[in-house]
């Protein structure tokens, strides 16, 4: 079983951001879960390259990959190629990271169609980590991020020989389970998880702590928001991030992948 959610790979936060528990990964070899320090920066191309070398080694051994997770982009890389970008230095991608801060998504994004239109007029003025990343690229090497994606390696895997499956339950069933989801999380020792994660002062622009839930539960700890109010807005926001999920998925992932209601089997 190997993981194919962005938020699970953090060695942090297993219970908000839904890793497997100890108990599920018994007698089944799991990859990919919670092996990137909670601080680090771990892009598609990062997992992309883990997953390269990973696949090569359970081909070897004659095991079959079972992929699961909910970052699309992820699948959109393993079957169908990502171009390899140059690094990014440390200082510029700190200098974008407080200007998104400062400044907010819509001013980055009017400066990135200024310097980029192909990439500006792709990305929405709302999507704030991938401006940054569109901008920082730019800076690093002169070049959009549109002329590596233009120039795609194979990808690592023949979709056409694969099982590919899109899991798109009936959103009233998905919103009575979010609605559950967040409330035994909290019980099951959410709280404590983003104690520690506060505890270790990240940057608040790390990709970790935009995980679902931290924020709010943050607004708690630091008695600006009670447990109700924590429970409604966390499982609102989930209810939001399911729908843009759920919308990717069906305009990006083609009739080549199987739609399937787990209700209906």
């Amino acid at each position: 079983m190997i993981n194919a959610d962005s938020m699970q790979v953090y060695d942090t936060l297993r219970v908000l951001t839904a890793r497997p528990s100890v108990e599920d990964m018994q007698g089944i070899p799991h990859y990919l879960y919670g092996h990137v320090p909670a601080g680090g920066d771990y892009s598609t191309g990062a997992w992309l390259r883990d997953m390269e070398v990973l696949l090569k080694r359970l081909e070897a051994e004659g095991r079959v990959p079972v992929i699961v997770g909910g970052t699309g982009l992820y699948f959109k890389a393993l079957t169908e190629g990502l171009a390899a970008m140059p690094p990014v230095p440390a200082e510029i991608r700190a200098k974008w990271r407080e200007a998104l801060a400062e400044e907010g998504a819509t001013a980055l994004h009017a400066q990135l169609l200024a310097i980029d239109p192909v990439m500006g007029g792709r990305l929405s003025p709302s999507d704030g980590q991938r401006i940054v990343r569109a901008l920082e690229l730019f800076e690093a090497s002169g070049r959009s991020i549109a002329d590596f994606q233009a120039e795609n390696p194979p990808p690592l895997i023949d979709a056409a020989n694969a099982d590919k499956i899109v899991v798109l339950p009936e959103r009233p069933v998905l919103h009575a389970r979010i609605n559950r989801r967040f409330e035994t999380m909290l019980e099951a020792g959410a709280v404590e998880e983003v104690e520690a994660l506060l505890a270790l002062d990240l940057d608040p622009a790390a990709p970790v702590m935009r995980a679902i839930g931290v924020k709010e539960i943050a607004a708690m700890l630091s008695g600006e928001m009670s447990r109700t109010e924590v429970i409604e807005k966390a499982s609102a926001a989930t209810r939001q991030y399911a729908k843009r999920q759920m919308t990717w998925f069906r305009n990006q992932m083609g009739p080549e992948w199987k739609r399937l209601d787990p209700a209906r089997g």
